[in-house]
């Protein structure tokens, strides 16, 4: 399994972003998926989940950022607006997947990380 993550780059403060990431390989589902960013120094931090229809946010990014996915694609996105220099960093997706149908347990995936840099 394998988690590609694209759509970083260099953007002023006030522009937007739209990150998207791809899960490939053999497996059966995806459970919940989500994008987490690590800032220079700093702990890797949870951006926004997704399991479901149900999405969640870090009080940071809440009204500036969409998270969603298609099932069929197996693509997760992020739509980033209203972009901030403190949202510089590298954002990696993740996501619980369930390897065999027979088997209910689920395995996390990162992937390699897409860097989104705010200029001020």
């Amino acid at each position: 399994v394998q988690l590609q993550a694209s759509g970083g780059g260099l953007v002023q403060a006030g522009g937007s972003l739209t990150l998207s990431c791809v899960a490939s390989g053999r497996f059966f589902s995806i459970n919940d998926m989500g994008w987490y960013r690590q800032a220079p120094g700093k702990q890797r931090e949870l951006v926004a989940l997704i399991i479901g229809s149900s999405t969640n946010y870090a009080d940071s990014v809440k009204g500036r950022f969409t998270i969603s996915r298609d099932n069929d694609k197996n693509t997760l996105n992020l739509e980033m607006k209203s972009l901030k220099p403190e949202d510089t960093g590298v954002y990696y997706c993740n996501a619980g997947i369930q390897m065999d149908r027979s088997v209910s347990r689920w395995f996390s995936y990162w992937g390699q990380g897409t860097q989104v840099t705010v200029s001020s």
